[in-house]
């Protein structure tokens, strides 16, 4: 079969690929064209657009870019109509996306798959009247978005399992390097216990993060070593504006060894809370965002949940501190960080909560179920 897919940033790049593989061993068949990048191209097929001519983060960029996002968009349906595919398949990115899908219901009859859905139960949930309309299968990879769904919107859903999950698991069957190692192949301290600072992917973020992070966690550093997990896009030059005059160290394109031999971390908002808690690593979660009161109000008033970080809204119930708008302060983070340092009063029960983590996520492997479930939807579709 044919199969169309798009996503939109580096993290649906490699699910997608992920995804592509799966198909391919159920399906001997199966052909791809999509928007995406260079993960998705070692994979094989033919690629339109690599995601970096898509992804425009922020109300400016995007203001900046309108007239390349649209011409990009009228090229993909264009595309895939050209093309024909059995399926039209969404990796997250819904700006984009769910543009792509109200066009393909109102003009043609390619089913829409959406594998990794909107947070639209953080934001924007009036989306759901899109989504019901216009998606033909939804592939969630959150256990909690089930009963967002189901049970409030009557719309139903497929729970694949976490690809996050499969990846953490994955490398720890496989990785077998010591502390001792690590540290000596990356210019650290052997024999000093490490705190990870992990402060995003994204130049903002880093800016936004890194310097509270900082100030916060060299109270420690004479016991411990400070090692940011330096992003691959971004460069040394960037993070050493920040770094000059502390004892600190990059470690650059290393994030899941690192987080392997840390005792503790500090951690922006998004996957890398997850990964941090599926590592087993104390965490807190540090969050600065511009015009802090009023921030502090719109999460009271507008979000739809409690939490920002994946560990809380997955478990249900605050497993990690969530240090963001107002609370976001170097005199909290330093007093959270050593609650979770060895000896800390909160580190035992934060790896009591992650235990329960991995159990909401069971056991399944997202790519292997969401590809499985997709060729016998659209098998069954082709016998009708």
């Amino acid at each position: 079969m044919n199969y169309y897919i798009i996503a939109g940033e580096a993290s649906g790049d490699l699910h997608a690929s992920r995804l592509m593989r799966s198909l391919k061993h159920i399906d001997a068949e199966a052909d791809f064209r999509f928007f995406g990048g260079d993960l998705m191209s070692a994979v094989g097929g033919v690629r339109v657009r690599h995601y970096r001519e898509l992804a425009y983060m922020g109300f400016v960029p995007v203001m900046l870019h309108l007239r390349t996002i649209f011409r990009n968009m009228a090229l993909c349906k264009r595309d895939i109509v050209a093309w024909r595919p059995d399926v039209v398949i969404l990796v997250d990115y819904p700006g984009f996306n769910l543009g792509i899908a109200k066009f393909l219901r109102a003009n043609t009859s390619i089913p829409v798959f959406y594998y990794i859905s909107p947070k639209i139960w953080a934001w924007k949930e009036y989306r759901i009247k899109n989504i019901r309309r216009d998606v033909s299968a939804m592939f969630s990879i959150l256990p909690f978005e089930v009963p967002f769904y189901e049970e409030k919107h009557h719309y139903p859903v497929h729970y694949v399992g976490n690809p996050t999950a499969d990846e953490v698991s994955e490398f720890l069957a496989g990785y077998c390097e010591t502390a001792e190692s690590f540290c000596r192949d990356n210019s650290l301290s052997v024999g000093r216990k490490i705190i990870a600072l992990l402060a995003g992917s994204r130049r903002q973020e880093i800016k936004d993060n890194l310097p509270a992070m900082l100030k916060a966690a060299s109270r420690y550093a004479g016991e411990y070593q400070l090692v940011v997990a330096g992003a691959p896009s971004i460069p040394q030059e960037y993070y050493s504006r920040f770094t000059e005059g502390y004892d600190v160290r990059i470690v650059f394109d290393k994030t899941y060894p690192l987080l392997a031999h840390s005792c503790a971390a500090l951690v922006t908002s998004g996957t890398a809370t997850l990964e941090t808690a599926l590592f087993n690593v104390p965490q807190v979660v540090c969050y600065e965002t511009p015009v802090s009161k009023l921030i502090s109000f719109l999460r009271r008033h507008l979000l739809k949940v409690k939490y920002i970080s994946l560990v809380n809204l997955i478990a249900g119930h605050e497993v990690v501190k969530e240090l963001v708008a107002d609370t976001f302060t170097v005199e909290n983070i330093a007093h959270e960080l050593g609650c979770i340092l060895p000896g800390g009063s909160s580190r035992r029960v934060m790896l009591d909560g992650y235990a329960e983590v991995w159990r909401r996520l069971g056991k399944k492997n997202a790519p292997d179920n969401a590809a499985e479930t997709m060729v016998r939807l659209l098998r069954k579709e082709c016998e009708h």
